[in-house]
């Protein structure tokens, strides 16, 4: 491990989130520009979230398959408005084993158009609708300006396909997904997220409408962390998936796409990262407890480890460390795990055997304030459940404090242009592209997300002046 300081956030946060995954073993750059090589503990990261969102998607009733990563070049093009946004993303294969191919292939920037095309032969009658298939899988897509889990050429993600008779039972899908979405992230992740409608400026290319959860990291900026799309009818007549209704009459079906990606790592660790490293969610975490025995004699270490190893299988029922590295002091592995992020650290010494305790050190607390100890025996188990469960309850708050504490109401524009400096504007808005252009040329910010929780009545547009009836989130972002 780098034994140098981090970076501090407040002094250069681009460069201590980087910094930060490198030297926490989570990612690293491969020898392609702009792409990653995800270590083992990221994967193991990576794991989690997948592990958490995929029974949540079985519970909704949702299975899992696998399309192809290459795309003809002719499927893109049937949606108009699909090939028009990811055109200048695409990576295309023009020649294979040797030889030029009859039509280019896309390598997979997301999968609607191949799966699309899959699902017209597969439905023939309303009695094989729904369709309800999610992927797990990676895409590519050429971006110019890269950053390790936020934005790469090639990354991990899920995206989910389904087919409806009827757009009311499409649109409650869509909407059902953003509120899984939500609930992962607040219930697994201590992410306090905004979930909300995308403009129409902001919304997936050959969508009818788009869905986000918002989420805003440790230096204000907004990071969209999941997205769930109504796609109408656009991709259905494009790829002509229709069915025999129960009037014998043939119908298009209403499509609906869903996608959470290895992104979602880059919002856990700029939410609730500090300038020690990482600070990881016990339900997610790689390892919720490392267990550090302290000695300084062979007669010590024969009395601590002795216990230590019992603790370890006591709780063997969590993601559990015991760190017996003899190379490294005691004082160089707090400061190994605190990188990392493990969330709960269990220190036992000769003295803590004597008293029949051990020390835990709560990884979201630093110094003394988060340290406690605890009684060794049967219960132990149970106690550091209850300490986990306080540490992810925790998280949360701190999280949507800090949320809470930089989302302000602008009076006025000039008080809007302040405020998305450091934070975000939550304004009432008329829906026009000019003023939301308008905004993004002042000041960098984007409109984020119309929320789902609007209130009550309307207003004036703090750009235009003009009678708006949704309020709407403008940050800058990620």
């Amino acid at each position: 491990m780098n034994t140098d300081k981090l970076p501090t956030r407040s002094e250069n946060f681009s460069e201590w989130y980087n910094q930060l995954i490198l030297r926490s073993e989570m990612a690293d750059y491969a020898p392609v520009r702009g792409c990653m090589v995800v270590r083992p503990y990221g994967w193991a990261l990576w794991e989690n979230i997948q592990s958490a969102l995929d029974k949540r998607f079985k519970e909704t009733g949702h299975t899992n398959a696998a399309f192809p990563l290459f795309i003809p070049m002719s499927f893109l093009e049937k949606e108009k408005e699909h090939v028009e946004g990811f055109s200048p993303e695409l990576a295309v294969v023009t020649i294979g084993g040797g030889e030029k191919l009859e039509e280019p292939l896309v390598v997979r920037p997301t999968s609607e158009t191949i799966i699309g095309y899959m699902y017209s032969k597969w439905i023939k009658s309303y009695r094989d609708l729904p369709v309800l298939i999610n992927q797990w899988g990676n895409v590519v897509r050429w971006e110019m300006r890269t950053r390790l889990f936020l934005r790469t050429l090639e990354f991990y993600w899920q995206e989910g396909h389904t087919a409806h008779a009827t757009a009311e039972e499409a649109v409650e899908e869509t909407v059902r997904m953003l509120n899984v979405y939500t609930d992962f992230a607040v219930n697994e992740a201590a992410v306090p997220v905004i979930p909300g409608r995308k403009s129409e400026t902001e919304k997936f290319a050959g969508a009818s409408d788009s869905y986000t959860i918002e989420a805003m990291m440790g230096d204000t900026r907004a990071l969209q962390s999941g997205t769930s799309h109504f796609l109408g009818q656009n991709f259905a007549k494009a790829f002509d998936i229709q069915f025999l209704d129960p009037n014998n009459q043939q119908q298009h079906c209403w499509t609906t796409s869903w996608g959470l990606s290895t992104r979602f790592i880059g919002a856990i660790i700029m939410t609730h990262g500090d300038d020690q490293g990482l600070v990881l969610p016990p339900r997610l975490a790689p390892i919720q407890i490392v267990i550090v025995p302290i000695f300084r004699n062979d007669e010590e270490q024969a009395k601590v480890m002795s216990v230590a190893e019992t603790l370890n299988r006591q709780l063997a029922e969590f993601r559990v460390k015991l760190d017996a590295r003899s190379e490294v002091t005691p004082g160089f592995k707090f400061n190994d795990w605190e990188m990392r992020g493990v969330p709960l650290r269990i220190e036992i010494g000769p003295k803590d055997v004597d008293n029949g305790v051990v020390t835990v050190a709560r990884r979201h607390l630093p110094g003394r304030a988060g340290k406690s100890t605890l009684p060794l025996g049967s219960e132990i188990a149970a106690q550091v459940q209850t300490v986990l469960d306080e540490i992810q309850a925790a998280m949360l708050v701190k999280a949507r404090n800090f949320r809470d504490a930089h989302i302000h109401e602008p009076k006025d524009y000039e008080e809007l242009r302040q405020i998305v400096q450091d934070g975000w504007a939550l304004a009432y808005w008329c829906g026009s592209t000019e003023c939301e252009a308008r905004v993004k040329e002042d000041t960098k910010a984007t409109t984020r997300c119309i929320p789902l929780d609007q209130p009550e009545g309307q207003g004036k547009c703090i750009v235009c002046g003009q009678p708006a009836k949704s309020k709407v989130y403008f940050a800058r972002a990620y």
